[in-house]
């Protein structure tokens, strides 16, 4: 189990998490959360949040004496059989959950072998979402989920990305210049959401966050119908404090 070090709220929630799962994974006969908190140097109130996201997500489950043991998600996610399907269905059911938490579209998304890649996403009557009317791939200069992607990558990274995608004006508002989007995708802050205010699409806002685990470059998105733009910070924020089950999903 590893994460990449980034100095954000979900990083370390995720990282306080696993620290909690393999105390718990070693405990065959269960344990204790006086003893979780010992072990873990956690306090009661971070430890207490920490073990409802865990058994929310069906990592950790409570005996019938109060003590924890190894969920059967942690059992389906750790099998070397069946694994990509496990974490798949896994990852889908949390999508789901952000979906209606942030009430909107949620996008999961990796940089895989030099592309932009959305692997899952959650929608709904209430949350549609966003229509691909130009390729993902080839528009990571004007979407939130492309760009928060490329701010994960190194100078050299995302200038090859660019030399391989040319940066078309899909709307009035889409940044065409290179150096503008490199200067902007430099200055980003690791802690905040990247927006996408209609560069994509006009009628549909977006934001991104980081959710880096390992070596893989990814993030978690979510789209809005631009009625509801008034509502994008918040659902950003909220997006970002609920990634850590997804980061732990990925880290597991």
């Amino acid at each position: 189990m590893a994460l990449m070090h980034e100095p954000t709220a979900p990083y370390q929630s995720a990282q306080d998490a696993l620290r909690v799962l393999e105390t718990v994974a070693r405990y065959t006969t269960g344990v204790t959360d006086a003893e979780l908190a010992r072990e873990t140097q956690l306090g009661t109130e971070r430890l207490t949040s920490l073990l409802l996201m865990l058994r929310r997500e069906g990592y950790v489950e409570q005996v019938t004496d109060g003590a924890y043991v190894t969920g059967a998600a942690l059992g389906r996610l750790g099998a070397a059989q069946g694994h990509e399907e496990a974490l798949r269905d896994h990852l889908q059911r949390t999508l789901n959950r952000l979906r209606d938490s942030v009430g909107a579209a949620v996008y999961l998304s990796r940089y895989v072998d030099g592309e932009v890649k959305v692997t899952q996403y959650a929608d709904g009557p209430a949350t549609p979402a966003v229509h691909e009317w130009v390729d993902f791939r080839y528009s990571a200069h004007a979407t939130a989920v492309g760009k928060s992607l490329l701010t994960q990558l190194d100078h050299n990274g995302r200038r090859d990305h660019l030399a391989r995608h040319k940066m078309a004006r899909l709307t009035s508002k889409t940044i065409t210049s290179d150096k503008l989007l490199l200067s902007r995708l430099a200055a980003q802050p690791p802690t905040v959401p990247v927006l996408d205010l209609q560069e994509y699409a006009i009628g549909t806002v977006c934001a991104a966050v980081p959710i880096t685990a390992g070596s893989s470059v990814g993030c978690l998105a979510l789209s809005l119908p631009v009625e509801h733009a008034h509502r994008l910070r918040q659902a950003a924020d909220a997006l970002n404090r609920n990634a850590a089950p997804v980061l732990l999903s990925l880290a597991i």
